[in-house]
């Protein structure tokens, strides 16, 4: 982290802007539930490296990747509605918390001003927020279809932070793709990595971590401080 962000930051806690998919919630094994539906509909399997590759991307990106791997030429926004529809589905079954996340906000909150900022759409994340009870925990969601450039462009980070009314030298994004993380480092906001799949190169974060319960993540979400990150 550059000295003097550390000095901006040093002794405040931060405003936070988190991803939601991976993140806050276990969004994504839905989505792997989804798209392995989707896959199977067209005769093609789907597995770990099916999923590496559209792992963080905003939704019409992805769209255009399933017209690719599936074969599937000029049917990039039929093939989004028919995920979309299999994810609601999914999402309306229950969505799981990941680790540290129930107990990380209740600490945090009324503390600071706390964000979402997810490539993915309105319609999801707002129903993926009220299904795990965190709907109206945050004083600022902002989606991918509000948007005009999604991650990995920096525009959804300096909204959701000119929404909170904070500059984005004083704020932390969680994230958990390279997409996301990429966003954010342009954005000008401290990040804080967390991969979602092993593998994932999230080198370009100020701070890797293996989940939101790490001890060097709660000191710099409760202080603002360094705890030897880049």
């Amino acid at each position: 982290m550059a000295t003097d962000t550390l000095r901006r930051m040093a002794g405040t806690p931060p405003p936070i802007v988190f991803d939601c998919d991976g993140v806050l919630l276990d969004t994504e094994a839905g989505w792997t539930r989804a798209e392995t539906i989707l896959f199977e509909r067209y005769g093609h399997p789907y597995g770990p490296e099916e999923k590496r590759r559209l792992i963080g991307l905003a939704l019409p990106e992805a769209a255009r990747r399933f017209e690719e791997m599936l074969g599937q030429s000029g049917r990039a926004a039929e093939l989004l509605d028919e995920v979309m529809d299999l994810v609601a589905e999914d999402f309306r079954r229950g969505v799981e918390i990941m680790p540290g996340v129930r107990e990380l906000l209740a600490e945090l909150r009324g503390t600071r001003p706390m964000a979402v900022a997810s490539n993915s759409y309105r319609r999801l994340v707002d129903l993926s927020l009220q299904v795990a009870g965190l709907d109206g925990v945050f004083e600022v969601v902002i989606t991918g279809d509000e948007i005009e450039r999604p991650k990995p462009a920096p525009d959804i980070y300096l909204e959701a932070c000119r929404r909170l009314g904070v500059s984005p030298a004083e704020a932390v994004a969680i994230e958990d793709s390279p997409a996301g993380v990429a966003a954010a480092r342009a954005a000008g906001l401290y990040v804080i990595g967390i991969p979602y799949l092993t593998g994932l190169d999230l080198t370009e974060a100020n701070l890797q971590a293996e989940s939101l319960e790490a001890d060097e993540v709660r000191t710099v979400l409760h202080t603002g401080g360094d705890d030897g990150g880049s």
